[in-house]
């Protein structure tokens, strides 16, 4: 009776033992999870810059110093490479940015506008569009630049970074 019993506990552990290795775990590894948000964290930090400007441009390189951030979001009129005229991100034909800039001056509280002009764009394009904006009644107009790399050769003119009066 004791061999009977000894043999038939030991098939009894034996499968015991398999059953409990072969249940799934119940409990939940979260160091992937962290992984991946950590991840996603950094690429949305990186990412997130570059997400500013709809209208790419290659802009012109100065030495001088940003302005100051304001409350209100400011006007920005873009020129691509092609000429073509962005009214902050909405392409607008040279003959109706007139009418527009007119009817944004009189909802406006700051005459402050940039103006973004691609490198490669010709000099009087961008002094047309000055015009219009002058005309519009923008007085304060900001010509945006990028900041030189030190060491670069940088533009000897001392040009300033997103500053300058209107016509």
């Amino acid at each position: 009776m004791g061999a009977s019993l000894a043999g038939g506990s030991s098939r009894g552990g034996r499968s015991r033992r398999r059953r409990a290795t072969s249940r799934p775990m119940s409990e939940i590894n979260v160091t992937p999870f962290v992984d991946v948000m950590l991840v996603l964290l950094i690429i949305f930090m990186v990412a997130a810059p570059l997400l500013t400007v709809g209208v790419p441009l290659e802009l012109p390189k100065t030495n001088a110093q940003p302005l100051p951030q304001e409350e209100e979001e400011p006007l920005t009129i873009n020129i691509d490479a092609e000429g073509i005229i962005y009214l902050q991100k909405t392409p607008v034909p040279f003959e109706e940015l007139l009418p527009k800039l007119t009817a944004i001056a009189a909802q406006r509280e700051s005459d402050k506008v940039f103006l973004r002009a691609d490198t490669g764009i010709d000099y009087g394009v961008v002094m047309r569009v000055m015009g219009l904006l002058s005309a519009g009644g923008f007085r304060n107009i900001g010509l945006v630049t990028e900041q030189a790399v030190p060491g670069a050769g940088g533009s000897g003119s001392g040009g300033s970074g997103a500053s300058g009066e209107g016509q």
